[in-house]
């Protein structure tokens, strides 16, 4: 397409031509600026670039001219054997406007096929890391993101006019490095004007196409997900643009069973997505971080430490700073000054959970929350049941990968879901019967308690089955097992020394000072080994049972067949306990929570006087947290 030789108002424009213009950036007519590079007796010759030159014919001159004269002329031809023919513009008034050089542009999806070619990229810049040796520039088109290295000196920031954000054209050599491929800049340029509008307009739009979430059908037919699943796609939709945009994601969930089931195949989903963005082969590993919260809430030593991560990944390697997605946590009032923090550094929050949600405390923090109880349901959809659903509109290769994670979850947490049945039956199909689902919940558990605030990375993936299937099998066999004889010792150490009464709503009462006669520091952990005790109760009862463990500052409780509402419970303690600091929650029946050492006593008859007052249901079961 020609250019304009003058603006709307008939001022002339006169290129100035970037250094490394070639002819065919030139046009006929048109005028350019140049340097007298010498004088001949048939004219003069003018450069406009360091590779164009062409001569004004003496019969054209009217004025001299000597060497290093700055002069405007105007094409009159390019001729066929390649010289350029210029005539002198003598013009009053004129708009000088910048022209750089045309180019092939290439996409970052071929450039495996490109090695050893130069190749012209138009992007914006995601990361900048500044390495001992040269400065990568990571650059991301509408195809994928790159690793643009470009040195002036070992440990010396190259382009430093250029920032995270800008929109710039690359001109370089493709290469390799660690299996993926860079680009070695020869030229880097920021883009503005009608060029930034029109890169910046590409990019939104391959933005806006591209993070849609991937259409799957749900796993079973259950309408009870059907609103929940508009809401995963919008976060699907979030999180895969984080991806396509560069921008790091710290996924935090609860450290159980059902938390590791909803939080891995997110993390494996992503995983991939990032792999098939990026060319760097280390991106997963830099973008990507997994981590356990032991408490049933976002703690500010969490936060703190998750924030303190990013600002400094922020300034050693040019990271943008993350989005947060909380799995299996985050829902209630525990959680805002964790989140209110974050806020301070506009670190966008996502939560999926299905503990008992205080909405009007999270959400003034949260970007998107889903949470069954915001749709009329409760905690029988687990956290892994909507994880499942999430993770399979990530990626495309996880269509059936999963059919026997939601199953893991909802028998991690004791769901009593109608659909249950239905994802036994999906487990059954894939090869995963009940009996070894139930060694795999086991299993999860134990490792949840030996890796505490480590992710596992790998490790949990293969305890899921989503990977090796020899080496899962033999990982469940080795530490289902183990969980069950320390459980078993554990509960022998301390069957004796359990408190029993009856309630004047006809409850069991089951109590065990968890600090007089528990194993301590060993597998299980107080709220295991509450747990299994009321489990055991249940069953040799069949009757509705209230358990409580306790230590010095701390109650575990759980409830079968009792209208429980442990988060109202904690709110009336306070009102009525003045100094004993209570705080904790979970789910209605299902719970744990702190008080001063000096209350305990007060703090455990308040409580039992209130579950003596709850009502019984026998189609009422508990969760675990």
């Amino acid at each position: 397409m020609s250019e304009s030789s003058s603006q709307s108002d008939g001022t002339p424009i006169v290129y100035d031509l970037d250094p490394e213009c070639t002819r065919s950036d030139l046009e006929a007519g048109q005028y350019y600026r140049g340097t007298v590079n010498g004088v001949v007796e048939y004219g003069v010759f003018v450069d406009v670039s360091e590779s164009v030159s062409g001569l004004i014919h003496e019969s054209s001159l009217e004025t001299e001219y000597a060497v290093g004269d700055d002069v405007i002329v105007q094409l009159a031809e390019i001729k066929a054997d390649g010289d350029v023919s210029f005539e002198p513009a003598a013009l009053d008034s004129y708009d000088l406007v910048e022209k750089r050089p045309s180019y092939d542009r290439s996409v970052v999806s071929t450039l495996a096929d490109s090695n050893g070619d130069t190749v012209h990229l138009e992007g914006a810049v995601v990361q900048i890391k500044q390495t001992r040796g040269p400065t990568v520039f990571q650059v991301r088109d509408e195809t994928g993101i790159v690793p643009c290295t470009a040195y002036e000196g070992a440990g010396v920031r190259s382009h430093p006019e250029v920032e995270v954000g800008d929109l710039v054209h690359v001109a370089g050599t493709v290469g390799s490095r660690n299996g993926g491929v860079q680009v070695e800049v020869d030229r880097l340029d920021v883009l503005d004007g009608d060029q930034e509008q029109s890169v910046g307009a590409r990019l939104e739009a391959a933005s806006a196409s591209q993070s849609d979430p991937i259409e799957v059908e749900p796993t079973i037919d259950w309408p009870a997900l059907d609103e929940m699943r508009s809401d995963l796609a919008d976060i699907a939709r979030q999180l895969r643009r984080a991806v396509l945009e560069g921008r790091p994601i710290r996924i935090r969930h609860h450290a159980d069973g059902d938390g590791m089931c909803a939080a891995a195949p997110v993390e494996i989903a992503l995983e991939r997505l990032i792999e098939d963005v990026h060319e760097d082969t280390e991106a997963p590993r830099h973008l990507l971080k997994r981590l356990p919260s032991k408490a049933p809430y976002y703690e500010m030593e969490d936060a703190t430490r998750d924030l303190n991560y990013s600002l400094g990944d922020r300034a050693r390697h040019g990271q943008k700073l993350p989005v947060l997605l909380m799995i299996d946590n985050g829902s209630t009032a525990e959680d805002t000054p964790a989140y209110r923090t974050l806020d301070s550094y506009d670190i966008p929050v996502i939560v999926i959970d299905h503990h008992h949600p205080d909405p009007e405390a999270v959400d003034p923090y949260v970007d998107t929350h889903v949470n069954p109880y915001l749709y009329g349901e409760d905690y029988r959809i687990t956290s892994g049941m909507l994880s499942v659903e999430l993770a399979r509109m990530l990626h495309p290769s996880l269509g059936d990968e999963l059919d026997h994670v939601p199953a893991i979850a909802g028998l991690a947490d004791r769901s009593k879901a109608d659909a249950m049945s239905d994802y036994l039956e999906l487990a059954a199909e894939a090869g995963y019967d009940e009996s070894h689902l139930d060694d795999i919940v086991a299993a999860l558990d134990y490792a949840a308690y030996v890796l505490r605030y480590d992710a596992g990375r790998g490790f949990v993936t293969d305890l899921l089955g989503i990977d090796d299937e020899q080496r899962h099998r033999e990982l469940i066999d080795l530490l289902a097992d183990r969980a069950r004889q320390d459980t078993d010792r554990q509960l022998e150490a301390n069957t004796d020394h359990v408190e029993h009464e009856r309630l004047a709503n006809g409850a069991h009462l089951y109590r065990l000072d968890l600090d007089e006669f528990a194993h301590r520091f060993t597998y299980p952990p107080p709220g295991k080994t509450t747990g299994e005790l009321h489990d055991r109760k249940v069953e040799a009862t069949g009757e509705p049972v209230i358990t409580v463990g306790y230590g010095p500052d701390f109650a575990v409780l759980r409830s079968d067949g009792v209208r429980l509402d442990i988060p109202e419970m904690v709110t009336d303690l306070n009102d009525e306990l003045p100094g004993a600091g209570v705080s904790g929650g979970g789910h209605l029946v299902v719970g744990s929570i702190r008080f001063v050492p000096g209350m305990r006593e007060a703090v455990i008859d308040s409580l039992i006087e209130k579950m003596a007052d709850a009502e019984l249901d026998e189609a009422l079961s508990s969760s675990s947290t």
